[in-house]
């Protein structure tokens, strides 16, 4: 599609609808066209509507050819605009951290529920594997009172978490540590009411079945396992939350939905009471609590 074709809100629905199809179905295609225009043009969703015909200036013009040939290789609309929206909060984000989803929000929501249900005003939490840092800041900006701590083993990872603290105004500690390596506990002021991890869950098996614009963009060191241990993070943050977590403490999962059960009872074995296991908004096996005694 040439730019010279690209002079209304419409002409960039037609190209987008013609150049996407390899990726995405119809809906997605408008989907991300009206976010795509929105981002850019400023215009929401009614008026993008309502007014098809509305010219875009020549900048606009060069910024969206730009964006729908990057979209075009596959690439996930955030790492196009450069931003994501979680929990009402906007990220940075790039290929070096993954994309926040909705059923991390859950999660979040889910700790939040918790601390509330539990009287606690104050304490301190730990995120393991922090990535874009949408859990810990998210989690800082509806608990102020609490102290949070975040690692990730990425240095470019905790580069975009700490700006993104930054963007959304609250103070989380940062640390570059590796949660399988022993020395980790050295890293780390605690102990900790809450510890929280999305960890990596992928194996190569579900790698067959998604989609490109994950497995070609998104960090395989946040995503992927191996396949002859593909709960090795489970296991090894179970470890360090027997050791870190206060009396009481609770520890939350992001999971993968087929290993549930499984990942219930590693936390059994390793002596973590009340676990229970939700489900997401899809219906599907997606977070663990489980609680250490007091």
């Amino acid at each position: 599609m040439f730019l010279c074709c690209m002079k209304t809100v419409k002409d960039v629905y037609v190209a987008c609808k013609d150049g996407l199809k390899p990726w995405y179905d119809e809906q997605e295609i408008n989907s991300i066209t009206t976010l795509l225009l929105n981002d850019i043009t400023g215009l929401n969703k009614a008026r993008l509507k309502a007014f098809p015909e509305t010219a875009l200036i020549t900048d606009q013009e060069l910024q969206i050819e730009d964006a729908i040939a990057k979209l075009k290789t596959g690439m996930p609309l955030q790492y196009v605009l450069g931003t994501a929206e979680f929990y009402g909060l906007t990220f940075k984000v790039n290929p070096s951290v993954l994309i926040p989803r909705p059923e991390t929000e859950e999660l979040v929501v889910w700790i939040i529920d918790t601390v509330k249900q539990s009287g606690l005003k104050a304490g301190c939490i730990l995120d393991i594997g922090t990535g874009s840092g949408c859990i810990p800041i998210a989690l800082k900006k509806h608990l102020p009172a609490f102290e949070v701590t975040s690692i990730d083993i990425s240095a470019d990872a905790l580069q975009t978490a700490r700006e993104n603290a930054e963007l959304n105004q609250v103070e989380v500690d940062f640390v570059n540590a590796d949660i399988l390596q022993p020395d980790t506990s050295n890293l780390i002021n605690g102990p900790f009411d809450i510890i929280v991890s999305n960890p990596p869950y992928v194996t190569l098996d579900d790698k067959k079945q998604m989609h490109v614009n994950v497995v070609d963009f998104e960090p395989h060191t946040a995503l992927f396992v191996p396949e002859e241990d593909p709960l090795i993070f489970y296991r090894h943050i179970a470890n360090f939350a027997n050791l870190h977590l206060k009396p009481g403490g609770k520890l939350f999962f992001e999971i993968n939905e087929s290993s549930g059960e499984e990942t219930l009872q590693l936390l059994n074995n390793k002596q973590f009471i009340n676990g229970e296991l939700r489900k997401d908004f899809r219906d599907k096996d997606r977070m663990i609590r489980a609680g250490i005694g007091s």
